[in-house]
């Protein structure tokens, strides 16, 4: 049987990314693009329920953002004196910033009016927030997400950063992701992530990591973090791999870990470093099995945090 010469070197550049991730030891660990391809911003194949702000309530895949309408409803404003973030004490972080965003929240399921409603994502509408998916055994996303945070965040706090959660389950649904945005730019954080699932189709297995991509329109401007939030994003998906053993996905990002997309409005309305992770596939067996285990949390909420430092430090 004849093999195309593209596919052999797509298929090889899948293989040097993730050799690269495995074998690159230290701070500099990261899982990058095979030089013989560059990751594009291909959207959520079909039964994929992609990240955040791209989640339909039942875990289906979001519509493409629909033309901004200055009619919208407009988003709640954020608090004008937020609380102060946690932590901040000595250690090699003392002085840096980091807000935490826990997708989703556990109670959003009932308040179908407030988080269905439109917002403007910059060179878009989307809606406000989602649901988020679940295991087939009903352990939630939002579950998930909140857990895995909170981890996080002590381990990033015992170095001595300063964090913030963008909700703590102290809320009765959301915010909005035009919210979840703005939390971290008040903070003027030295990185943010937002922690997800996904829910995409049985044998769908693996995390990705979704990077911003160049968006310059309405209130959006992410020309400024791309290249810091690659860094941050290729960073937290080497160390990620290396702590956790999951594989890189299987189903987006063409093997390399890492997507980049222009339709969420958590990233597209970030001034500060920021990337989405999806830790794995909800609905697929051998994922379920890790994230429902508190063990694996931890590991997920380790290699987070060791891609987060080795992006802090440089």
């Amino acid at each position: 049987m004849l093999i195309s010469a593209a596919a052999v070197a797509v298929a090889a550049g899948a293989i040097w990314v993730v050799a690269q991730a495995v074998g690159g030891g230290g701070d500099q660990a990261k899982v990058l693009p095979a030089p013989s391809r560059s990751v594009t911003s291909a959207p959520s194949p079909a039964g994929s329920s992609g990240a955040a702000d791209a989640k339909q309530p039942d875990g289906s895949p979001s519509k493409a953002p629909s033309p901004a309408s200055p009619s919208a409803p407009a988003t709640p404003k954020t608090p004008k004196t937020p609380s102060k973030p946690a932590g901040g004490g000595s250690g090699p972080l003392a002085g840096k910033v980091v807000v935490i965003d826990p997708g989703h929240n556990p109670g959003n399921f009932r308040h179908p009016a407030d988080i269905n409603r439109q917002v403007n994502v910059g060179n878009g509408s989307k809606e406000c927030d989602t649901t988020g998916t679940s295991t087939n055994a009903g352990y939630t996303e939002a579950q998930f997400t909140l857990d895995v945070a909170r981890r996080l965040r002590t381990l990033l706090q015992e170095q001595g950063a300063t964090v913030k959660l963008t909700q703590n389950g102290d809320r009765p649904w959301g915010p909005c992701v035009t919210e979840r945005a703005a939390i971290g730019n008040q903070a003027k954080a030295d990185a943010a992530i937002s922690v997800h699932a996904d829910g995409s189709g049985a044998g769908n297995r693996g995390f990705h990591v979704i990077l911003p991509a160049s968006v310059h329109a309405g209130s959006a401007d992410t020309r400024p973090i791309v290249a810091s939030s690659r860094d941050l994003g290729e960073r937290v998906a080497g160390k990620f791999l290396q702590v956790t053993g999951e594989p890189p996905s299987n189903y987006v990002g063409g093997g390399t870990g890492l997507d980049t997309r222009s339709d969420l409005g958590g990233l597209n309305l970030s001034t500060v470093p920021k990337v989405f992770i999806e830790c794995g596939n909800m609905r697929d067996a051998q994922d379920a099995a890790r994230l429902t285990s508190d063990a694996w949390r931890q590991k997920a909420a380790q290699g987070l945090s060791e891609g987060i430092v080795s992006f802090l430090r440089g």
